[in-house]
């Protein structure tokens, strides 16, 4: 074989291993007895060695400086492979090793903490999770620790180019917020038991709505919904509160997005570094598109009202357009996963600042939840009354996964580009989705974004689907629009 092909086959072992070991994670978050969980860090560890081990292997460097690519794909294949690789030979095993058995152990902990409203019970690992993950970007950075980190989840960012993304977009948030709170016209509130099998069973018709594969995927509960997997296995999660059903309804169909970006790549792309989403900025802009744009317009809520009726009788909104408003009310909320579509990207903004101090060394575990309370107040207007409201609420820090939040804002950007560009190609996109039907849109994404997966880098991809250069403008325009629409500004 050719050195291009030895080393592809190589990385073909490395992604199926890899497949592996998210496979756990899946099992972990969802069936696995809570006794297993030392014998899981184990298992998860060790396996995060043999892959550590494969992905520095000295044969790679050798396959790179002779491997000749006759394709873009094979091209952009090798500039993944050489990144990876350049990364990860500047990680001791002994760290990623570590890391890998530590944050196995801390979702745990995290979870029972969440649960008792005991940060004492959680912050000593957290403690432990910050100290290597300091210790990690120490290791990648040529510069800002943070920038080192969030390259993991989208390659090119930079702290700084967000955090001037975000300062230019809290004013209108900020503004807009205050004129719907402080509209005439009242949304009311659901106020009625939605059982946990019925809303299961409607999810599950969401799912198939948005072009869920139930052949190549499941759904499962969980305490923090995610999607897991590629290629010919991608499950999703969702929860339940019983006087809650659009937590599970949108959850739901946010996560079919995640997992129709990957169940929708190109199969030639299996098992090489292009068989992926190509960032979780670009991956969000899935899920919340999905979620946000197509499943909370009044097209899709019109037809979501008559399923609901079908599956709960009278709930006490008779009608499609209070419904369509009560999907969307704007109202105060500690939850981040349930907050509206106007003040998420709020949320996200200040855990972009809270982690980049603790990175930093700015802010210390310690101090981390009276730096929430403060912040949250000041944001939001309201006091955090109980952890798991505050800075308990999230997995995201208990696993390590410092730089993944603002990818959550970005992608909300994205999206926004991506509707803009996809309203402008499917003028009748309306009347598919008052029959219960998003298929025009998602063969949209599909056929100009999904399909290619990791072949450009996150901003080409986004660039290639629009025709335009990504930038806040169609998200805030789309949200004045539209809240103003709902509460007659």
């Amino acid at each position: 074989m050719t050195a291009f092909q030895e080393l592809i086959a190589f990385q073909r072992e490395t992604e199926a291993l890899s497949h592996i070991a998210e496979r756990l994670g899946w099992d972990q978050e969802t069936v696995m007895p809570r006794g297993a969980a030392d014998q899981r860090a184990e298992e998860i560890g060790a396996l995060e060695g043999v892959l550590h081990a494969r992905r520095t292997d000295p044969r790679i460097e050798d396959w790179l400086a002779r491997a000749e690519a006759t394709t873009e794909a094979g091209a952009r294949a090798l500039d993944l492979i050489a990144r990876s690789y350049n990364r990860n030979t500047r990680i001791p095993a002994r760290l990623a090793a570590e890391l890998a058995r530590l944050t196995s152990l801390s979702q745990g902990i995290w979870a029972e903490a969440r649960a008792a409203e005991d940060p004492s019970a959680f912050l000593p690992t957290l403690e432990e999770v910050v100290r290597l993950k300091r210790e990690e970007a120490d290791c990648l950075s040529d510069g800002d620790r943070y920038d080192a980190l969030l390259d993991d989840y989208e390659p090119g960012a930079t702290a700084a180019e967000l955090g001037a993304m975000f300062d230019r977009m809290r004013p209108r948030l900020v503004a807009l917020r205050e004129r719907v709170l402080g509209a005439d016209r009242q949304v009311p509130v659901l106020d009625h038991i939605f059982p946990e099998a019925a809303q299961l069973r409607l999810a599950r018709i969401a799912a198939s709505a948005f072009g869920y594969d139930w052949t190549r995927g499941r759904m499962d509960l969980a305490v923090h919904p995610f999607s897991s997997g590629s290629g010919s296995d991608v499950r999703i999660t969702t929860r339940v509160v019983e006087r809650e059903p659009f937590n599970c309804l949108y959850s739901t169909i946010h996560e079919v997005g995640h997992a129709c970006y990957e169940l929708g790549i190109d199969a030639e792309h299996a098992f090489t570094p292009l068989g992926r989403g190509v960032s979780m900025g670009v991956h969000e802009s899935q899920s919340r598109i999905y979620e946000n744009q197509l499943g909370r317009s009044a097209a899709f809520t019109g037809w979501l009202h008559g399923r609901m009726i079908d599956t709960f009788g009278d709930f006490g909104i008779a009608d499609p357009e209070t419904f369509h408003a009560v999907v969307n009310r704007v109202a105060p909320g500690f939850i981040r996963t349930e907050a509206d579509e106007l003040q998420y990207n709020l949320h996200i903004m200040m855990r972009f600042d809270l982690e980049r101090d603790l990175i930093a060394g700015r802010l210390e575990v310690a101090d981390l939840e009276a730096a929430w309370n403060a912040r949250f107040a000041a944001d939001f207007g309201v006091a955090v009354t109980r952890p798991s409201q505050g800075f308990l609420q999230d997995v995201h820090w208990s696993v390590g996964l410092f730089g993944y939040f603002p990818t959550y804002a970005l992608g909300n950007v994205y999206a926004g580009c991506l509707h803009q560009a996809l309203r402008a190609d499917l003028p009748g996109l309306d009347a598919a989705l008052a029959e219960g039907s998003a298929k025009p849109a998602t063969d949209w994404l599909h056929a100009r974004l999904q399909r290619f997966g990791g072949l450009r880098s996150p901003r080409a991809t986004i660039e290639h689907a629009c025709g335009f250069a990504p930038d806040e403008g169609p998200l805030l325009d789309y949200l004045e629009a539209k809240f103003s629409a709902i509460y007659g500004l």
